[in-house]
This record gives structure tokens, sequence and C-alpha cells, in this order.
């Protein structure tokens, strides 16, 4: 436990627990949080929220993702490097499955360098049928909307001033910033998008994800593929795109 919790010093006992469990581990929950408490880790303190649900037909409660590539989110988190100057990062999420699919990183992101990223995705995964976003001007960007108008890829814009209607990219940007950003001091931006890559690596792969049954993002899209309970939507329009009409220098590729 101790162990975990160096590594993982952001993770409570019923995380840890998973993570025990998946090495073999026979322990009870209500054990290791004892044994947690004895040794002085920590245990998060429980938080009453008041919940805002919003009136936006694309907000996460009237629109919700229901299979793999049905409803993708997308926001910005900043961040800087050692010499302050800013970094802009893009995780692009799948609501379902919670798998983060990209992690992008740069000093500056532009319309045309979400549409290059959605493209890359849309090539190796299939497109999502909506794609949730805030109104900031690189989401709501004509040409970002002329590009998926053919694709049949519906934008899905929450109310403005609603983040809260976003909460699957708000969740993620609050697990991004306390679990990485704020433990990293980043030299430059190759070293931010090396070791953005493996952050979302390990997110899909090991991080166990409470919502989900404290089983990681890839895992659990890997028993749904499996099962036949949440088949991936690969529609003919993507096989389309040019594979080669961009190149791409991304975290998620």
């Amino acid at each position: 436990m101790r162990e975990l919790s160096g590594k993982h010093p952001r993770y409570g006992y019923r995380r840890i627990t998973a993570l025990l469990r998946r090495e073999g581990w026979a322990v009870n929950r209500k054990r290791v949080h004892r044994l947690w408490k004895r040794e002085g880790l920590k245990v998060p303190s429980r938080q009453h929220k008041k919940r805002r649900w919003g009136t936006s037909d694309e907000g996460v409660i009237h629109r919700r993702a229901e299979h793999i590539n049905h409803v993708w989110s997308y926001d910005f988190v900043m961040d800087e490097t050692e010499d302050g100057r800013r970094l802009k990062v893009l995780p692009i999420l799948d609501e379902y499955t919670r798998e983060c699919l990209a992690l992008e990183v740069e000093r500056s992101i532009t319309a045309q360098d979400v549409i290059a990223v959605l493209e890359y995705l849309f090539l190796v995964r299939g497109a999502p049928k909506f794609l949730r976003s805030d109104n900031g001007p690189e989401f709501i960007a004509e040409a970002v909307k002329a590009w998926l108008k053919p694709l049949h890829v519906k934008p899905a814009y929450i109310e403005p001033g609603s983040p809260w209607e976003n909460a699957y990219s708000e969740s993620f940007g609050s697990r991004l910033r306390d679990e990485f950003l704020n433990r990293e001091v980043f030299a430059n931006v190759r070293e931010a998008k090396v070791l953005a890559e493996d952050y979302r690596r390990d997110y899909n792969e090991a991080r166990p994800h409470s919502s989900l049954g404290y089983v990681a993002p890839a895992e659990f899209a890997r028993a749904c593929v499996a099962s036949g309970s949440a088949t991936l939507r690969l529609p003919q329009h993507t096989l389309s795109l040019a594979k080669t009409s961009s190149t791409l220098i991304t975290c998620g590729t």
C-alpha cells in the first residue's frame, strides 16, 4: 500500500484496493481502509457538492453516451513550461469508455490543428456520432463545422458559461491537473509531449476508474467489444479520408 501510494499520491484507498486486487491480493476494502488510516496515508475528504444539471439538450444529462464512439468530448487545459511560456493541452475522450483518445500538447492549438487531430482519430478508430464541446473559438469555427458536416458528425455545443454540461471533459481535466500537470515541471514542449503520452497510456491501460467498477478504460472497452454490447461505429465515409493528408506530430499518435 505504501509503495502504491508513493507511486500514485492522489489515489484514495478505494482505487488502491483495486490495484492490490489486480496484483493478486485477496483484500477486503474495509481492511484496506483500516490499514490506510493506521499508516497515516491520505484519505480524501468527502465533499458534498451542489449538482447543476443544466438546460442544454447537448449536455451530458440529456445526451448520454450509449455505446463506444457515440459521444466524444474535448476541451482545453492550460499549463506552462518552466520558463513561464504557455502550454495548451487538448484531451479528447470517448464518454462511454472514458478512454483518453488523444492528449495533444502545443504552445498554440488552432481550429486547423483540431481538425488534424480529429482526422487522425477518425481514421484509426472511426467517427463518433456527436462531438461535445464548449463554445471556444477553436471548436465553433466554421472550418471545423464544414469539415464535420460531410462526415455526419454533429457538434454538440453546451450552453455558454455552463462547463458542468461538459462534465466528462471537466472531470478528466481535473484529474489531469491533479495527477499529472501539478506534479511535473516541463523543460520544453517535447518533454511535455512525451510525459503526456505516458500519462495517457497509464490512464487508459492501468488507472482504475471508479465509474467503470474500478477497471481501466481500455479494459472496459475491450470487454464491451468482446461481448458485442457496444460495437465500434466504423462508417464507410471514414474510410475515404486521405490517410496521409497531413503530418501529425501529436501526443496521441
